[in-house]
């Protein structure tokens, strides 16, 4: 079992999120913002980045990050 972001000690094998992105900043400097908020609890998670939002969610999974060229391809 892993700890969850939330200090749960759970093992989940399904989670459901409404996930929002916008972007903020001047046009030479745009950054993507997240938020998560999930479908079970109601709690509702921000991120400052897509970095922050995908270190999340490889914690909530218990997944490493995937190296360039691994075969993943965009949606």
């Amino acid at each position: 079992m892993a700890d969850m972001p939330d200090g749960s000690n759970e093992q989940r094998n399904y989670s459901s999120y409404l996930l929002r992105l916008w972007r903020v900043g001047a046009e030479e400097g745009l950054t993507w913002r997240a938020s998560l908020k999930s479908a079970h609890s109601g709690e509702q998670v921000g991120f400052a980045s897509l970095e922050d939002l995908f270190h999340f969610l490889r914690t909530c999974t218990g997944t490493k990050p995937v190296a360039a060229g691994d075969g993943q391809k965009p949606l």
